[in-house]
């Protein structure tokens, strides 16, 4: 199959195949100690590349107002199905970069688990130009940057913690907080890492 990871059928594919190994199955542990420690106070949050919406709802039941937006309708269709009436998510199937100026600061949080990873390299800066465009001054960009390395290939694209905080820095963004998490899931431990970045 010809990945092209601009398409929203590449990623339809892989759901509806059964390929989707960037799943966990539920909330992402770094993000569930986020918010059962109250790290993060609650506000609008919005969840880039959602998949199924564990983490989305995760927040959604700590008191967060959370949208969720995924290319894939499948994915989409899913999150659907899972969601929790009790503590509701918005859901939206869109090509993240085309989300609408109506959305330009309107969030006080961005979070992002193998959603940077999936872009083309090439499209970081504009990635980036996204996550200003749409977050509040003095909004926080929370990355739980996956996989660290250099290998070729993708997708997933392999990240640099370093190179992410320069493209923010760049833009503005100051680093709350850099931490190699002790609870990542077995077979990602020491091969992610948490950053939290706040838009000036």
């Amino acid at each position: 199959m010809m990945k092209n990871v601009n398409s929203s059928h590449f990623w339809d594919s892989l759901y509806k195949s059964d390929q989707f190994a960037w799943d966990l199955g539920g909330p992402t542990p770094v993000f569930l100690r986020l918010a059962e420690r109250g790290r993060l106070e609650p506000g609008k949050m919005l969840v880039l590349g959602a998949g199924r919406g564990h983490d989305a709802r995760l927040f959604a039941r700590h008191g967060f107002e959370v949208t969720a937006v995924d290319f894939s309708a499948a994915a989409s269709k899913a999150m659907n199905q899972l969601d929790d009436p009790r503590f509701p998510v918005e859901i939206v199937q869109a090509d993240f970069f085309s989300l609408p100026l109506a959305w330009n600061g309107r969030f006080d949080y961005i979070l992002d688990y193998t959603s940077f990873c999936a872009v083309l390299p090439q499209r970081r800066a504009e990635y980036a130009d996204l996550v200003i465009r749409l977050l509040k001054s003095q909004g926080q960009y929370i990355i739980l940057a996956f996989p660290i390395g250099t290998r070729p290939g993708g997708p997933p694209y392999t990240v640099q913690p370093e190179a992410i905080i320069d493209l923010y820095a760049e833009r503005g963004f100051t680093l709350l907080l850099r931490e190699l998490p002790v609870d990542s899931v077995p077979n990602r431990k020491g091969h992610e890492e948490l950053l939290i970045l706040k838009k000036s």
